[in-house]
């Protein structure tokens, strides 16, 4: 048997689908050849083959003019669909292939999709004719056939979707429609900003999160490129923030290992620089990303743990990575002032960071109540809407936002 795929764009699981499909239905038939054909600009192309190991009479990606075929006079309705010996039958006779094959038994069904559009045909044949052949064997065909253009349709839609989405991207790529916007970091005990988060944003339609964006970079392979220009666009203000504050940037781990990270940092004050880890799965091999970022972090460049407490995920992080800083997730400070579980989790990671050097930031803090909170367990740096909200550097006036409340943080 021998079965290949046309497109390099084929996802794997169609591949091995057809492949099954093809090889059941041929053998349950006691057929030579299994095959789907696709129809384009006049010619029938062999998408999908199945054969026994003695009879190869058609290649993978092979075409032939669709007028000289068994599948055109099937669909058109000058051939039927079962034909048991095509020697005997008058119209297959005018057709090379029948006796140059030669083709005995033969059944062949229109590939439709939903829209109607016939996508081409799924076909089997045998060198010998087989009178065997009835109503229950067309009958299988045509349910196979069924369920092969309901799978080349939902691939086609996926592919059709990868198209659309790979060209929204290069368009925003392409004219630089991305913005970066600053979250400040507060030092709850001197009330001012330490550092500043940057967040990308997309005024593009549909209007969606930079996730979401980024998540679609990595579906069609252009994380690297969409989140190097992301990056590159976040340190170009750098000297905009003040000198005693540091830039954190949020990357995935593919970017780090593609070793973008490292030459977009060249030339920049690497002490000031937060690389914040956004990757909410596990990572494949820890030691990788160490080593992409050992000599950047012996030259001041500081690593964060992002989300810590929203899944096994960042705490599987915290411990490979060994971060300078852990960011506790919202969902964690949501409410931690009334939550005896998440109040007791954040402790346990603030004793963590204690015991290994690194330093806790709290993120999505929004009430006076969970400032305080934080505060009561040791926790004094903080992030969220209460203290300020993403914005334009130039929308601090050119200096450090003070404490939003100051009466959230007092005794």
């Amino acid at each position: 048997m021998f079965f290949e795929s046309y497109s390099q764009e084929q996802p794997q699981h169609v591949e091995a689908l057809m492949a099954e499909t093809l090889a059941s239905v041929r053998k349950l038939l006691g057929m030579e050849v299994a095959f789907v054909s696709e129809f384009s600009e006049g010619r029938r192309i062999f998408r999908f083959i199945d054969a026994t190991q003695d009879f190869h009479p058609i290649e993978v990606n092979g075409s032939d003019p669709l007028g000289d075929s068994y599948c055109q006079r099937v669909v058109d309705g000058r051939l039927p669909e079962l034909i048991q010996d095509a020697t005997k039958n008058a119209e297959a006779l005018t057709l090379p292939a029948t006796l140059g094959v030669p083709i005995g038994a033969h059944l062949s069904v229109p590939i439709r999709f939903s829209s109607g559009r016939v996508f081409g045909t799924f076909c089997c044949f045998s060198r010998q004719g087989d009178a065997t052949l009835g109503e229950r064997d067309l009958g299988a065909m045509k349910l196979f056939a069924n369920f092969i253009g309901n799978v080349l349709e939902e691939r086609d839609n996926a592919l059709q979707e990868k198209r659309i989405t790979t060209q929204r991207l290069r368009d925003t790529l392409d004219a630089h429609r991305f913005t970066s916007e600053f979250q400040p970091i507060f030092d709850i005990d001197s009330g001012k900003a330490v550092g500043f988060e940057a967040l990308s944003r997309f005024p593009s339609e549909p209007r969606r999160g930079p996730d979401v964006w980024v998540a679609d970079a990595t579906s069609v392979g252009l994380e690297e490129e969409l989140e190097g220009a992301l990056l590159e666009n976040a340190l170009t203000q750098l000297h905009d923030i003040p000198d005693d504050a540091y830039l954190s940037l949020n990357v995935t781990p593919a970017t780090i290992l593609s070793g973008k990270v490292g030459t977009l940092l060249q030339g920049h004050p690497l002490e000031r620089i937060v690389l914040e880890i956004t990757e909410h799965q596990s990572i494949g091999d820890y030691e990788k990303i160490d080593a992409a970022l050992a000599s950047l972090r012996e030259q001041g460049l500081r690593l964060a743990v992002d989300d810590a407490g929203a899944g096994y995920a960042s705490f599987r992080h915290i411990l490979k990575l060994k971060p300078d800083i852990i960011k506790l997730d919202i969902s964690l400070i949501k409410n931690i002032d009334t939550d005896i579980a998440c109040k007791t989790l954040a402790a346990a990671l603030v004793g963590f960071a204690k015991a290994t050097g690194s330093q806790v930031i709290a993120e999505g803090v929004e009430s006076g109540a969970e400032l305080k909170t934080l505060r009561e367990l040791g926790i004094n740096r903080v992030q969220g809407f209460l203290l300020g909200r993403p914005k334009a550097l130039d929308e601090y006036c050119g200096r450090l936002p003070a404490m939003a409340t100051t009466d959230a943080v007092g005794d």
